[in-house]
Formats: structure tokens, sequence, C-alpha cells
């Protein structure tokens, strides 16, 4: 229901904002690219943070230590869901950040999503044991949103602005 919703008001945003952006002297190819970027971004980020944040009758716990968590994830009936999850919960973010603010120097890249992605991602895991929502905040989600980040961003690379185009 929610990609019923999401996709068409999404298609309607991008319109309006290239089409305001285009009025105010941005160059059409820059108006599309960063506004399907913004757009893509938060459509796809939404829905992860959504379920993230979303309170559960489970137990509330904290995992502070390296790939213990994911060592006893991968040993349950749901592994693939959790690491696969937890490696999507960002690549929205990881894959469109790099285009939108125009981060062309290949070396950086990854670091800089890395950095935003595992802060981004350490919020929520506080947020959730702060909020007492019936998850475990774990590190092990933190550097598995991270990656995922990171492999999403490298799979956008041919779409990267370069510092030599100019955007208003």
């Amino acid at each position: 229901m929610t990609a019923l919703l999401g996709l068409p008001l999404g298609a309607l945003v991008i319109f309006w904002l290239v089409r305001h952006r285009t009025r105010r002297g941005w160059s059409p190819s820059w108006a599309w690219r960063a506004t399907v970027a913004e757009v893509c971004l938060v459509v796809g980020t939404v829905p992860w943070v959504w379920m993230i944040m979303t309170p559960t009758s489970g137990s509330r716990g904290l995992q502070l230590i390296p790939f213990h968590d994911l060592q006893a994830v991968l040993s349950g009936d749901d592994s693939v869901v959790q690491v696969i999850g937890n490696l999507l919960a960002f690549a929205a973010l990881g894959f469109f950040f790099p285009i939108r603010l125009r981060l062309a120097d290949a070396k950086w890249v990854p670091g800089v999503v890395a950095l935003v992605v595992a802060s981004v991602s350490l919020l929520f895991e506080v947020l959730q044991f702060t909020l007492q929502l019936g998850r475990v905040s774990s590190v092990d989600d933190i550097l598995l949103n991270t990656v995922g980040a990171v492999l999403a961003a490298l799979a956008s690379a041919s779409w990267w602005r370069s510092r030599a185009d100019t955007a208003p």
C-alpha cells in the first residue's frame, strides 16, 4: 500500500521540483540529477527507518561487542532476512548521497559515505535503546548498515558528478 502511494507521490515531487529548479536557473540536467537523487534517497530510506523504529514485543538489549550479535543472528532461522535487511537499510542513502552532493573524488567517497551512514545508524541504534522499542541495539547492525551503504555507493560510481560540473 505504501509503495502504491509513495511512488506516484515521489514522481510528482520530482516533476514539481525539477520544474521549480529550472525556473530558478538550474541547468535541466543538474535539476533532474539532484532531484531524483534527493527523492530516491528519502523514498528508499524512510521505509527502513520506519521499520527500525517500530516498537516490538521483543526484549530490549544492548550488544557492544563487534560480531557477537552477528554470530548469533547467523545461527538463527531468519539469518538471511536479518543480514540482508541490515545491508539494505541505508543502501539508498549510500547510493544517492554521493550523486546529490557531487562527491566525485573516488578515493574519498567510500569513507565519507561510511562516516555519514555509521553516524546515522548509530543515532537510530541509540534511539532504539533509549526509547525502549523492544529491539536489540547492536554494533553489528551499525557495521552491516555501513557496509551495505558503502557497497551501494560503489554501485553508483558511474553517476557521481564531476567537480568540474557546476551546480547553482
